[in-house]
Protein backbone atom coordinates (compact mmCIF):
# COMPACT_ATOMS: atom_id res chain seq x y z
CA UNK A 1 0.00 0.00 0.00
CA UNK A 2 1.22 3.08 -0.43
CA UNK A 3 2.42 5.71 2.65
CA UNK A 4 0.24 8.80 2.18
CA UNK A 5 -3.08 9.67 0.56
CA UNK A 6 -2.83 11.28 -3.11
CA UNK A 7 -5.63 14.15 -2.32
CA UNK A 8 -4.45 15.57 1.38
CA UNK A 9 -1.21 14.26 1.91
CA UNK A 10 -1.69 12.02 4.90
CA UNK A 11 1.02 9.86 6.20
CA UNK A 12 1.98 7.43 8.76
CA UNK A 13 2.38 9.52 12.41
CA UNK A 14 5.07 8.36 15.02
CA UNK A 15 4.70 8.72 18.81
CA UNK A 16 4.91 6.76 22.18
CA UNK A 17 2.43 3.82 23.26
CA UNK A 18 2.80 4.33 27.33
CA UNK A 19 1.81 1.23 29.32
CA UNK A 20 0.20 1.56 32.63
CA UNK A 21 3.55 1.57 34.39
CA UNK A 22 4.43 4.73 32.12
CA UNK A 23 6.82 2.31 29.64
CA UNK A 24 7.24 4.31 26.41
CA UNK A 25 7.65 2.40 23.54
CA UNK A 26 7.64 3.88 20.21
CA UNK A 27 4.97 3.32 17.06
CA UNK A 28 2.87 4.26 14.62
CA UNK A 29 -0.42 5.43 13.38
CA UNK A 30 -0.96 4.59 9.27
CA UNK A 31 -3.58 6.36 7.56
CA UNK A 32 -6.80 4.64 6.36
CA UNK A 33 -5.55 4.49 2.87
CA UNK A 34 -7.56 2.54 0.02
CA UNK A 35 -6.26 1.80 -4.03
CA UNK A 36 -9.41 3.39 -5.91
CA UNK A 37 -10.18 4.31 -9.82
CA UNK A 38 -10.71 8.38 -9.52
CA UNK A 39 -11.17 10.68 -12.20
CA UNK A 40 -7.68 13.19 -12.27
CA UNK A 41 -7.19 15.93 -14.72
CA UNK A 42 -10.46 14.77 -16.76
CA UNK A 43 -9.68 11.03 -16.62
CA UNK A 44 -9.61 7.66 -14.83
CA UNK A 45 -6.64 7.03 -13.11
CA UNK A 46 -5.68 4.74 -10.18
CA UNK A 47 -4.97 6.58 -6.75
CA UNK A 48 -4.24 6.06 -3.60
CA UNK A 49 -6.63 7.84 -1.30
CA UNK A 50 -7.28 8.11 2.56
CA UNK A 51 -11.20 7.42 3.57
CA UNK A 52 -11.72 10.91 5.50
CA UNK A 53 -10.99 12.32 1.42
CA UNK A 54 -13.73 9.55 0.04
CA UNK A 55 -16.01 10.09 2.51
CA UNK A 56 -16.24 14.03 1.94
CA UNK A 57 -16.33 14.22 -2.06
CA UNK A 58 -12.85 15.49 -2.34
CA UNK A 59 -12.29 12.50 -4.71
CA UNK A 60 -14.63 11.64 -7.50
CA UNK A 61 -14.96 8.07 -8.55
CA UNK A 62 -14.65 6.94 -11.70
CA UNK A 63 -17.06 3.40 -12.92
Amino acid sequence: MAKYCEVCGKGKVYGNQVTFSNKKNNRTWAPNVRRVKAIVDGSPKRIYVCTRCLRSGKVTRAL
